[in-house]
């Protein structure tokens, strides 16, 4: 594959990435507003605690992936340097 194909395809991988924690952070703290706004309580406290664990989950998918990545990368340079 092609140097400039590969570099694409990373562009391609991180912005869907970035895209889902955009998702993910975004569908928690509308839920937790939406809870707020039917329980209709003083405190936002489900917003607050929804927007939160969004977040860390966010962060898990991500971290989760660019570990994946990484290790497909290297793996993927090992069987280069076994066959050449």
């Amino acid at each position: 594959m092609s140097k400039k194909s590969n570099q694409l395809n990373s562009y391609v991988k991180y912005s869907s990435i970035a895209f889902q924690m955009g998702l993910t952070v975004f569908g928690g703290t509308y839920l937790g507003v939406m809870l707020d706004e039917y329980l209709k309580w003083g405190f936002p406290i489900f917003t607050i605690l929804f927007s939160i664990i969004s977040v860390a989950l966010a962060m898990y998918y991500s971290i989760k992936d660019f570990v994946k990545m990484g290790d497909k990368k290297t793996n993927d340079n090992n069987e280069s340097n076994k066959t050449a």
